[in-house]
């Protein structure tokens, strides 16, 4: 049962459709366009199931390049979720879209993160509740798998350099310049090169073919 509506925490999910050559584009050259495509698609599986079990609030999956796929309509088909096309632009804008669009605070995650917990969604809600202005948990690769706000943060998104190793520094950097409470939990990991292929293999092997 999900919490009272003033209580509520939304989750934006930004995910990719399973396309082969259009999803997990850094991983084709390792595992190939299928095999990658498919890796996409049940990571997806995983981080909405995830999202539902923590309970905090609705859930939307922010669909790219739109949400007519047939994966994203079977999980709409079977799950309380709302399915939305992603804006145009980039990671920030489309981070940015994702938490004007809901009304109060919001978690942001993707899809690339199989150790998120419905724990770690939770614990990052609570801390949105209890007075947090912004929540990360970061990436072992300097950027972040979780930003949570209570209200819409633009400078956060905005002329940051995506895909690089600083987009938590300067992330950080913004929030300290505009005087928000921040609070961060220990890191996670996600799946982006092959090093990370062979740790999901030993950790989460039913996530690969």
């Amino acid at each position: 049962m999900l919490p009272p509506t003033n209580n509520r925490v939304s989750i934006a999910i930004l995910a990719k459709a399973p396309i082969p050559g259009y999803a997990k584009t850094r991983l084709i050259s390792v595992i190939g366009a299928h095999a990658a495509a498919i890796l996409q698609e049940r990571l997806t599986e995983r981080t909405v199931a995830t999202a539902l079990s923590a309970d905090v609030g609705p859930v939307t999956v922010w669909c790219a390049p739109d949400s007519t796929h047939s994966a994203f309509l079977k999980l709409v088909s079977r799950s309380r979720i709302t399915l939305r096309p992603q804006p145009e632009g980039d990671l920030g804008k489309r981070m940015l879209v994702a938490t004007a669009a809901h009304n109060g605070p919001v978690l942001v995650i993707g899809t690339d993160c199989p150790a998120m917990t419905d724990v770690h969604l939770r614990g990052a809600a609570d801390a949105l509740r209890e007075g947090t202005e912004v929540i990360l948990i970061p990436a072992e690769d300097g950027g972040y798998v979780l930003i949570g706000t209570r209200s819409v943060q633009p400078s956060l998104f905005t002329d940051i350099a995506w895909g690089k190793n600083s987009v938590l520094a300067e992330t950080r950097g913004r929030v300290i310049v505009h005087r928000l409470v921040l609070t961060e939990r220990p890191p996670l990991w996600d799946v982006d090169t092959e090093d990370d292929l062979a740790r999901l293999e030993r950790e989460y092997p039913e996530l690969l073919l």
